[in-house]
């Protein structure tokens, strides 16, 4: 058993995201997931238009239900900076993204100086697309793909 933490905006539940998902939860064998879904204020200020919080985890609680291993408690909470409460509370695990993965390594950094345990860090490869570009919701948004990574022109 395992506490794992995992974040993001969670747009779309994309095959990246499902993949990010699983991996907590097989992480956390029996333990507890925390998963922070990105505040509208700080997803708009990466992104042009992002659907509102309530909705993206909504999706993402839908999608977690269709999980067979999900034998791992969940809380989801909204994150309203970077690090949520990694850079508080114990975790065992932390996933990430190939491009969420230098704020881990900063993640640590900064645990460290809190006299923290840092987290033990998991990356994750980006699930690629038809064209063999990582499958984003930036570009599932632009209409390039689905989220399944099918190209759709």
């Amino acid at each position: 058993m395992a506490k794992v933490a995992v974040g993001g905006t969670f747009q779309y539940i994309h095959d990246g995201h499902k993949k990010l998902i699983n991996k907590s939860f097989e992480l956390a064998n029996d333990g507890q997931v925390d998963i922070g879904i990105t505040s509208d204020e700080m997803a708009r200020k990466q992104r042009l238009k992002v659907t509102d919080y309530n909705t993206r985890k909504k999706n993402l609680v839908d999608y977690i239900k269709t999980l067979t291993n999900k034998n791992s408690s969940y809380q989801i909470f909204k994150l309203t900076d970077p690090y949520g409460p990694t850079l508080t509370d114990g975790y065992d695990y932390i996933v990430v993204s190939s491009e969420t993965y230098e704020s881990a390594l900063e993640l640590n950094k900064l645990r460290q100086k809190r006299g923290l345990k840092p987290i033990e860090i998991v990356k994750i490869e980006c699930v690629m697309a038809e064209d063999s570009l990582p499958i984003s919701s930036t570009r599932i948004m632009r209409g390039e793909i689905d989220i399944h990574g099918n190209l759709k022109y």
